[in-house]
């Protein structure tokens, strides 16, 4: 499992701008079963995505994908971690168990 941290790295009203076509990629990845939960950081200096277990190359050929990357808006740090325990309504997430 995946937690991405966005660091917008141009300024909000350049961010606005492209941030429709971010809202509908995410809608994809949401559609795909991809992504578990996002949103922006408080104070608004980025965001956060919360990503499903896959291959890392998976994770990071979608991640190049996203409007704000490809517009050079933002950049993503990704932290994998080991899901070993959940609360129980996302236990069909928790690695330990399903190992």
């Amino acid at each position: 499992m995946y937690i991405v941290v966005l660091e917008y790295v141009k300024p909000l009203d350049e961010v606005d701008y492209v941030l429709p076509e971010h809202v509908d990629w995410l809608k994809k990845q949401y559609e795909a079963g991809l992504f578990l939960a996002s949103g922006r950081q408080v104070p608004r200096t980025g965001s956060v995505i919360i990503a499903r277990p896959m291959p890392r190359g998976k994770l990071d050929a979608l991640l190049a994908t996203d409007p704000f990357v490809v517009q050079k808006l933002a950049r993503h740090q990704v932290i994998e971690f080991q899901a070993t325990r959940t609360a129980p309504e996302l236990a069909g997430l928790n690695e330990a168990v399903l190992s």
